[in-house]
């Protein structure tokens, strides 16, 4: 009887100080059951929120190597789901799509959660400029999941949302570019009340929403993304529903980030990992369509 725990290739950044792509997901994953494939993309002493960093971004020979490796162990059949976020360039991202392709040949199953990380409000577009079309033209008809921000998710769409009820239309028609599952998070249409911050998944089964406080921390911590698409897949590997998953990992970022020390750019993942396992505070799903 196999009794190992399930795989998730995880295909992002690393840092040594702080928490931010592989150093956001990771741990969490691993709490949650999980055994984690990482496959660093850059090796930075520290995330760039801090302003000076040192290290370099991996070109894409090297992950090619390290993921030839992971195949000609034969780990490839035995990986359920694989995620990825910030890419340093677009041939990184045609290695993961790659990847996802020869995956899916031996396991038709796994799931392929692909956070488009390219901006976020306020500080505009942060990535190269051949990301973008790479995200809409490439990742989108590869991915079952993908988790943009209210900023990328426009990006993405050429929309400029003005209603939840705006959001869940649009998002229905980017499904059928591709993804099962579209989930928008930091959405801030008119709608939303400024102290609230929501977040829309829309599937094939419905749209549903959750609503959390919005709280007053400058700056705010980096790795929100990498920890909330990282917990919300391992929920759904689990077998939860959509609703289900959404707000367990929203629980669990609005937890992080509430027990982050004012100041501090990481969430404090390790002190505060007992929201990872099993978050304190819920916050109701109610369902759109």
């Amino acid at each position: 009887m196999n009794t190992s725990p399930p795989k998730i290739l995880s295909i992002q950044s690393h840092v040594a100080l702080g928490h931010v792509g592989n150093d956001a997901a990771v741990f969490p994953l691993q709490l949650l059951g999980y055994e984690v494939l990482p496959v660093h993309t850059v090796q930075f002493s520290n995330h760039t929120g801090y302003g000076q960093y040192r290290g370099q971004v991996f070109e894409t020979g090297h992950i090619r190597e390290i993921l030839r490796g992971l195949r000609e162990r034969g780990v490839f059949p035995q990986i359920h789901g694989v995620l990825s976020g910030y890419m340093g360039d677009a041939g990184i991202g045609s290695l993961i799509l790659e990847a996802v392709d020869e995956i899916r040949r031996e396991n038709p199953d796994v799931c392929y959660l692909c956070d488009p990380v390219m901006g976020d409000i306020g500080r505009g577009i942060f990535v190269e400029p051949a990301i973008p079309d790479f995200f809409r033209n490439l990742a989108l008809p590869c991915a079952n999941i993908i988790t943009p921000n209210q900023f990328e998710f426009e990006l993405l769409t050429g929309s400029k949302l003005s209603s939840v009820e705006d959001a869940v239309r649009v998002a229905q028609q980017l499904r059928g570019r591709g993804p099962d599952l579209v989930v928008i998070t930091s959405l801030m249409t008119p709608d939303i009340s400024p102290d609230q911050l929501g977040t829309l998944a829309v599937s094939g089964e419905g749209a549903w929403w959750v609503l959390t406080p919005r709280l007053a921390l400058h700056p705010l911590p980096n790795g929100m993304g990498d920890v909330f698409s990282a917990t919300l897949l391992a929920h759904l590997l689990d077998e939860r529903t959509v609703p289900q998953a959404l707000e367990l990992a929203t629980a669990t970022l609005y937890g992080l980030v509430q027990a982050t020390v004012p100041g501090s750019r990481d969430l404090p993942l390790v002190a505060a990992q007992q929201q990872i396992v099993e978050p304190k505070e819920l916050f109701r799903v109610s369902t759109l369509v």
